[in-house]
């Protein structure tokens, strides 16, 4: 670049906060929850920033940021102390995966392309089973719609290293996502869902409950074990607690961002978010991601005064 240093910190800057918005998600896909997505887009942009006398503008900002992301996001992972080979249905167990809004996604200066992005919820767990190479491989293919010599740039690696982790990593996706990539997109919500959600938060018995949920519906709320069937579900959710709750979406889905009121407590504390799968008019599944830090995702307060 032949911009003077103020002039490529501004057009730095610039382009950044162009396309926060897009990298943030590259990052969700990256490593699977907000707050990490968070911590991953701001060290991309110090590394950018720290970088920035050096790029020559052979490609797009964009495709720069990108580069830089997802190689923190390979630091990162070599830096683990600990990895280990996920197994079973992590939606059940896995405290790492959390939910997108998509208030986020509109707020998108780029929301033609933010929309058609890929945030279902299957395909965000299929991912942890992949390791890092291998996962950011198939994020920038199969996701963002990169080429492999692309790909093969960002990583430095040669073509061929990048083609054999596409291949072995589309095998595992295979076995844990739809095997349509059209399932992986976020759906539309539509009013169906909204009123079901709403129908959902203010069902104080188990007659109003049963109404909404299929036979098999399934609770997964790690780290609890999950909760299966229709009478073991009813039976969880007429516990006799004291919730406020509010209307959301997610990943494309209806969600229920939860606060609860302990005994002697003097305020609602920040719990949970209910992310709900719904087919058919009923409700199938409630992934429920426990912690605060998901529902500071939504941009909500970490308590609420009665």
């Amino acid at each position: 670049m032949s911009d003077a240093p103020d002039e490529r910190a501004a057009r730095l800057q610039a382009a950044f906060g162009e396309h926060r918005r897009d990298l943030h998600l590259h990052c969700y896909h990256l490593v699977g929850n907000v707050p990490d997505a968070d911590d991953l887009v701001q060290e991309a942009f110090l590394r950018a920033w720290r970088a920035r006398d050096r790029f020559e503008g052979r490609a797009s900002v964009r495709t720069w940021l990108y580069r830089i992301a997802t190689n923190a996001f390979l630091d990162s992972r070599k830096a683990a102390a600990h990895r280990t080979t996920p197994a079973g249905d992590l939606l059940e167990w896995s405290t790492e995966i959390g939910p997108y809004p998509d208030a986020l996604l509109a707020d998108d200066p780029q929301s033609g392309v933010a929309a058609r992005e890929t945030v279902e919820l299957a395909l965000i767990a299929a991912l942890r089973y992949l390791p890092g190479r291998q996962r950011a491989a198939f994020v920038l293919c199969d996701v963002h719609g990169w080429r492999p010599q692309e790909v093969a740039a960002a990583l430095g690696t040669p073509v061929t290293a990048v083609n054999s982790l596409l291949q072995r990593a589309r095998h595992t996706v295979r076995h844990h996502a739809p095997a349509d990539p059209r399932d992986w997109r976020r759906p539309p919500l539509t009013r169906q869902d909204e009123e079901i959600l709403r129908r959902y938060a203010d069902a104080a018995d188990p007659p109003s409950l049963r109404a909404l949920l299929a036979e098999d519906v399934r609770i997964t709320m790690p780290p609890e074990p999950p909760v299966v069937g229709i009478d073991a579900v009813v039976a969880f959710l007429c516990r006799p607690l004291d919730w406020r709750t509010f209307p959301g979406s997610a990943n494309g889905r209806p969600a229920l961002i939860c606060y609860l009121r302990r005994p002697g407590s003097p305020r609602y504390e920040a719990l949970v978010v209910d992310v709900l799968r719904i087919e058919h008019g009923k409700i199938v599944e409630s992934n429920a991601f426990v912690g605060a830090h998901h529902v500071a995702a939504f941009g909500m307060a970490a308590t609420l005064e009665p």
